[in-house]
């Protein structure tokens, strides 16, 4: 089941690689239905708030009607950064899965881990490593055409 919803994430970041963003991408599955879908794009929409987990939390919000999402899971290609991390915790995601770890940004585990501060009214479960390899492939192919270009 898990992989399933991960392969959906990963055609959302194939969709950002395709218009020349990171490739991240993430889904919100509500009662085993994809009910929001996202991808990177800061550049596209010249717009730092544009990244995939906040752009399926919106389209999520709009499904259920609602800014809770609290028995909704997540399936996201990379770590959250600061921002969707916190932001998931706000949404209050039941859990959520993680393609490949981010140590050079990533807030669920890896430079800190704002799903579980005790001091939040909200805690997010997690699970990483789902599909990981293929997740990570995307990012050093996306990068290392970025370099390449130079």
């Amino acid at each position: 089941m898990n992989e399933k919803y991960m392969k959906e994430a990963i055609k959302q970041a194939k969709k950002a690689a395709s218009i020349g963003e990171v490739p991240i991408g993430c889904v919100i599955v509500y009662k085993d239905k994809i009910i929001g879908r996202g991808y990177n794009r800061r550049m596209t929409d010249k717009n730092a708030l544009s990244h995939a987990e906040l752009n399926a939390i919106k389209k999520a919000n709009k499904v259920l009607d609602d800014w809770r999402l609290d028995d909704c899971e997540m399936y996201v290609t990379t770590e959250p950064c600061q921002m969707c991390a916190g932001a998931i915790v706000q949404a209050r995601i039941k859990k959520v899965y993680i393609g490949c770890m981010n140590p050079k940004a990533g807030c669920a585990g890896s430079i800190m881990n704002l799903f579980n501060v005790d001091a939040f009214n909200h805690q997010v479960e997690s699970e990483n490593g789902i599909l990981e390899e293929e997740c990570s492939m995307l990012l050093k192919e996306f990068f290392r055409n970025l370099r390449n270009k130079k």
